[in-house]
C-alpha cells in the first residue's frame, strides 16, 4: 500500500499544489492514501470545512490538525462532525473532536493518529502516555501512521524512537521546513522529522519574506501576508506491507507544479 503524507498546508498557494500532486501522485505513483497537515491552509489560520471538503474531493483521506486547529471558531463544532479531521490526541480531556480515526480501505483499515509536542509548545499532556493508551484500544488497523506535530527535533526523533516497530510510520509537522533524514528503522517504522511545508518556498514558511525581515531587525510588529510564488508540495511516500503494517520504503517528496497553472501565484 503506498501512502502519501503531505507537509503543512499553506494558504491558497498550498491549496493548489496540493491538489493537482495528489491527483497527479495518485495517477502516477499508485498512490492508495494520503494523510495532509492542514492547520494552516486558511491563509495560515486552521482550516474551514469548506476548505476541508475541497480536499478531500481533491482525494485526500485524513487530514490532521495542530496547534492552530481552534484559530477559525468554526471548527469547535465542525470537528465533532467530521471525524476525518483529527487533532492532537494528548490535547486536554473533554476537548473537542478526536485524536485518531480508522479508515476503511480496500486493502483493510487504516488508523491514522496526532500527537502534539511539549518542547517550546504550549502546555499540553504526555504524548509518550497518550499514545501508549490509545495503542491499547481495539478496533485499530494494522497500518498505523502517526502525525508528531512538534517543534524540537530531539523530541520528534525520541518519540519515533519510542514507536519503532509499533506502529507504521512516524513523520513530523509544524516547523514547515523538510528535513533530510528519512529512515526505515530496525522495527519496520518508517521515519522523518520534518515533512515541510506545502507552499510558497521563496518565504518565511509560508508568509512574504520583507515584514518578517523588518520585524527580526526592528523587533517591531508588522502583518504578515501569505507569500506569493510558485508553490511546492513537501511531504513524505511510505509503502507499507498491508499484511503485516511494516514498512518496506520511504522517499522524502518535493513537487512542484505542472502546466499553465503553476505560473498562478507569481
Amino acid at each position: 500500500m503506498k501512502i502519501l503524507f503531505v507537509g503543512d498546508v499553506t494558504g491558497s498557494p498550498g491549496r493548489l499544489v496540493l491538489a493537482q500532486v495528489v491527483a497527479r501522485m495518485r495517477r502516477e505513483k499508485g498512490v492508495t492514501f494520503v494523510v495532509v497537515n492542514g492547520e494552516n491552509a486558511a491563509g495560515g489560520r486552521g482550516i474551514t470545512l469548506k476548505l476541508a471538503e475541497v480536499f478531500f474531493a481533491a482525494g485526500v483521506d485524513v487530514i490532521t490538525m495542530g496547534d492552530h486547529v481552534w484559530d477559525q471558531k468554526e471548527m469547535v463544532a465542525a470537528i465533532e462532525r467530521e471525524t476525518r479531521i483529527i487533532r492532537p490526541a494528548n490535547f486536554a480531556p473533554g476537548c473537542p473532536g478526536q485524536g485518531c480515526v480508522t479508515v476503511d480501505t480496500p486493502e483493510g483499515p487504516v488508523t491514522v493518529m496526532q500527537f502534539i509536542g511539549r518542547v517550546f509548545m504550549k502546555p499540553n499532556d504526555c504524548p509518550f502516555r497518550a499514545v501508549d493508551a490509545l495503542l491499547q484500544q481495539p478496533g485499530l488497523g494494522r497500518i498505523k501512521l502517526v502525525d508528531f506535530h512538534a517543534e524540537a527535533t530531539s523530541e520528534k526523533i525520541v518519540f519515533g524512537r519510542y514507536l519503532d516497530g509499533r506502529v507504521s510510520a512516524v513523520v513530523g509537522t509544524h516547523t514547515h521546513v523538510q528535513t533530510a533524514d528519512e529512515v526505515l528503522m530496525p522495527g519496520g517504522t518508517a521515519y522523518l522529522t520534518d515533512l515541510g511545508m506545502t507552499g510558497v518556498t521563496d518565504s518565511a514558511i509560508g508568509r512574504e519574506l520583507a515584514p518578517v525581515l523588518q520585524t527580526f531587525v526592528t523587533g517591531m510588529p508588522a502583518k504578515f501576508d501569505m507569500a506569493k510564488g510558485d508553490p511546492v508540495l513537501h511531504g513524505a511516500l511510505v509503502d507499507v506491507d498491508a499484511q503485516t503494517g511494516r514498512c518496506r520504503k520511504i522517499t522524502r517528496i518535493r513537487e512542484g507544479m505542472t502546466g499553465p497553472a503553476h505560473t498562478a501565484y507569481r
